[in-house]
């Protein structure tokens, strides 16, 4: 890898991270479901009364411990951009859109979902596609799968999506929040992302980030 490839890359992992955490912002909008580990991240914030971004690092930093003691390989830079950037730039832009979008009709937040579906499938692409590293949450069904041989990775991930989709309702729940808001944490949007971000995010792959790698 020369030192402009490895530049881009670097660039394309940073911009990625960025994209994928204003999206993630604008899914709390929408407030009809995140992805699944931030369904476990949004659980979580509702219990520990301390800023997201410093939780989101906390969390990761023990799953990075996690990675580096059974699989160190899957850890890069991207991994550390992603720990250390994503949860504060999240939290900036949640906190930032409520002032704009206050009180939104259900057919502003089906909007935002659709608009923040988008907007991560196209920062994922460019995350994957710089291959420096994957996020600590990727690195866990990756090392089971890979490392400890205990399935295929897309039953592994099923499985530790499940996993923090319903932690994350329970730790909703024991924080004092009510049966009828779990969808907003837990929703439409927590199907999308787990189950149909796939083609998207290889359309960006294919016309967007892998030519802007390889284009001299």
């Amino acid at each position: 890898m020369n030192k402009e490839n490895f530049g881009k890359r670097v660039f394309m992992s940073l911009f990625g991270v960025i994209i994928c955490a204003i999206s993630v912002g604008i899914f709390k909008i929408a407030a009809l479901g995140v992805d699944p580990f931030q369904s476990f991240m949004a659980g979580l914030d509702a219990l520990v009364p301390i800023g997201f971004g410093t939780l989101y690092v906390i969390a990761n930093a023990v799953l990075l411990l996690f990675a580096l003691i059974f699989d160190r390989h899957y850890i890069g830079i991207a991994t550390f951009i992603n720990l250390f950037l994503l949860g504060y730039i999240t939290q900036f832009t949640f906190e930032y859109l409520q002032t704009v979008i206050v009180n939104p009709s259900i057919a502003v937040r089906v909007l935002c979902l659709v608009i923040g579906v988008v907007i991560i499938c196209f920062g994922s692409a460019f995350y994957m596609t710089a291959d420096l590293g994957v996020s600590t949450y990727d690195a866990v069904a990756l090392i089971i799968c890979n490392t400890w041989k205990k399935g295929k990775f897309q039953y592994v991930r099923i499985a530790t999506d499940i996993v923090c989709v319903i932690t994350g309702c329970l730790l909703f729940l024991a924080s004092g929040g009510s049966f009828s808001a779990i969808p907003t944490i837990a929703g439409i949007g927590t199907v999308i992302t787990a189950f149909f971000m796939g083609p998207l995010i290889e359309f960006f792959n294919v016309h967007i980030a892998r030519p802007m790698l390889n284009k001299k």
